[in-house]
């Protein structure tokens, strides 16, 4: 299975990877909130580690982490995905009850999916098919979106899934039906249907918009939380748009199902929307992921709000997590309020690429919009404009930014005074964050450890260039006990010399030896992290580590004898004295012999 799903292809689903050098991939952890990239994949051994937080694994412990999955889920995923049909010894048929949860939960989803993509060809279906056509959109883009039509029945849904072998239970527990007195009634009744998608392409969920009067349901009818749907990390689109984000570097973030439509069609394919709640820090986390949002100097995160009040008032919350990322982020407002699917209509594909393209800096629109509410043709009313903005800007993390708005303010308001305006913004500053904490320094790490760990990462990637003289090493040649474990976990699994050439059979040879969770993680770090030296030069530097860490255990040895001869009376026990002088000057020869061998490199 691990064979037929490439781990690079498979994690790049979710995140976007680049090269980091030396056969590796690079990008930001998805398990942790992270500024700077740290998790690594090595496609050549199949495996993956984030310095960060440690997690580490292969393809299915990568599938089985993100996908909150067992081991039996998470094989049956990539198989599912690579286009694998499993055996079970029990035979039976798809839709299977004994496969995981949710795996039952996805193919229902996607049989959904299908059915009220199919009723949206139907007589009764003409009310949505009309709705989508006045907001400009043919059947190819409803069938691109995969939008459908949800009967206007008490139980059409249900009762096609549950002649597919779906469960009542399954149903409820996936938010595609409610519990009625006869049994599950469908959640969706006479609506036009979104299928909603996670990164990978499934079918999560659904967005459901009224079209008929006698509904009397909000107007948008989302699915409720389940063990698939998590509307705080849910993005509409961002199947479609993933793709497009990492290339562009840029997000577009829309408030609708048919502003995502009307922003791809009209040439803006990185638009995506939240589904029935405010955006948040957990899609922040989402897109990071895509953007690899790691320079202020790149990327784009543009939002779209109606010009309303409302419109501003919501930019304002986006202002709130503007600094989780370090991309630039911007405001695209369209002064007469239309929003991208009323504006297509309107004004055609272009006017769309145009709103897109007349974004403001959202620093800026926050500062602006704060001081339009007051009167600025009075001193009180400046003074006042300047206090609620002075937050604002005293928030702003990097320094010449901060100065630079603060000129701006200075300007937006009539003083033309930058000194009093810096001086009351570092007031506020002062006043919210109080006397900066210094960080704490990290602890030095043992230069002798330094050269273990290098040494035991090419026993991990490189076997064949340490052979016998690493099998030969005693235990005691390292000094950190997790070094200690791995060299035997790499003698129990037979030795370097016996590795041939590593790769993936070696790496899981060691998996398989390693006695607990801490050492297996080892072994994965190790299969990951990069060598400190070029491949070209990876034999002299291999030769190096073996010298070195021989050094080591020769300089440990020179103590012991130092130590004993210290402790002779050099007249009374001159034969034993005699004999350790010996030794000392043989293993000083040894050391410095080993000292050129390892400055050799």
């Amino acid at each position: 299975m691990r064979e037929r799903s490439p781990i690079a292809d498979v994690i790049g689903e979710h995140i976007q990877l680049r090269n980091a050098g030396g056969g590796n991939l690079k990008g930001l952890c998805p398990f942790h909130d992270e500024k700077s990239p740290s998790f690594n994949v090595t496609p050549e051994r199949g495996m993956y580690f984030c310095f960060g937080c440690g997690e580490g694994g292969d393809v299915i412990t990568f599938v089985e982490k993100i996908e909150h999955l067992g081991f039996s889920e998470a094989v049956e995923r990539l198989a599912q995905r690579a286009g694998i049909q499993l055996q079970y010894e029990q035979g039976g048929y798809v839709p299977r009850r004994d496969h995981g949860e949710r795996a039952r939960l996805i193919e229902a989803h996607r049989a959904a999916a299908e059915f009220y993509r199919d009723k949206l060809l139907t007589p009764e279906a003409a009310i949505g098919r009309r709705f989508l056509s006045e907001r400009g959109f043919e059947r190819a883009d409803a069938e691109t979106f995969g939008v459908g039509y949800a009967p206007n029945e008490w139980e059409a849904l249900a009762r096609h899934l549950m002649q597919r072998g779906f469960a009542a239970e399954e149903l409820i527990k996936g938010g595609l039906a409610k519990e009625g007195r006869r049994g599950p009634i469908d959640r969706f009744r006479g609506r036009l249907i979104w299928p909603i998608r996670d990164a990978t392409g499934d079918v999560i969920g659904f967005g459901a918009r009224k079209l008929i009067d006698s509904d009397d349901g909000p107007k948008y009818l989302n699915t409720p939380e389940s063990p698939l749907y998590k509307k705080s990390q849910v993005l509409y689109g961002i199947d479609l748009a993933k793709r497009e984000i990492s290339k562009r570097s840029q997000a577009v973030i829309v408030e609708g199902y048919t502003d995502v439509m009307a922003c791809h069609l009209a040439g803006v394919p990185t638009a995506v929307a939240t589904c029935g709640t405010s955006f948040g820090e957990e899609h922040i986390k989402v897109l990071r992921r895509f953007l690899l949002d790691q320079s202020a100097a790149t990327g784009e995160v543009i939002f779209t709000f109606d010009g309303d009040a409302a419109g501003q008032k919501a930019a304002l919350r986006a202002f709130a997590d503007e600094q989780k990322f370090v991309t630039q982020t911007y405001v695209a407002i369209q002064p007469d309020g239309l929003d991208p699917c009323d504006l297509r209509i309107k004004q055609g594909d272009a006017a769309v690429r145009d709103l897109v393209a007349s974004r403001e800096p959202l620093f800026q629109f926050a500062i602006r919009s704060t001081i339009s509410r007051y009167d600025l043709r009075s001193n009180e009313g400046k003074i006042a404009a300047l206090d609620a903005a002075a937050p604002i800007v005293a928030g702003i993390k990097d320094v010449g930014l901060r100065k630079r708005y603060a000129i701006d303010l200075d300007r937006w308001l009539g003083f033309m005074d930058e000194r009093f305006v810096m001086q009351r913004i570092a007031e506020v500053g002062g006043a919210q964050q109080g006397r900066p904490q210094r960080a704490p320094r990290a602890a030095p790490v043992d230069p002798n450890v330094k050269v273990e760990g290098e040494l035991l990462k090419l026993a991990v990637q490189r076997p064949a260039l340490l052979g016998p003289r690493f099998d030969a090493l005693d235990t005691q040649a390292f000094t950190a006990p997790d070094h200690v474990a791995l060299h035997t976990v790499v003698v129990a699994a037979g030795g370097t010399a016996a590795a041939g050439h590593g790769g993936r059979e070696w790496v899981d040879r060691l998996l398989d030896h390693a006695p607990d969770e801490a050492a297996r993680a080892l072994v994965t770090r190790f299969a990951v992290e990069a060598i400190r030296a070029d491949s070209h030069v990876e034999e002299r530097y291999g030769a190096a580590m073996l010298a070195a860490i021989e050094a080591i255990a020769v300089d440990r040895a020179i103590a012991q004898v130092k130590s004993r001869i210290q402790r002779l009376n050099p007249v009374e026990e001159q034969q034993e004295y005699n004999k350790l002088f010996g030794e000392l000057v043989a293993l000083e020869q040894q050391r410095r012999l080993l000292r050129d061998r390892a400055a050799g490199s």
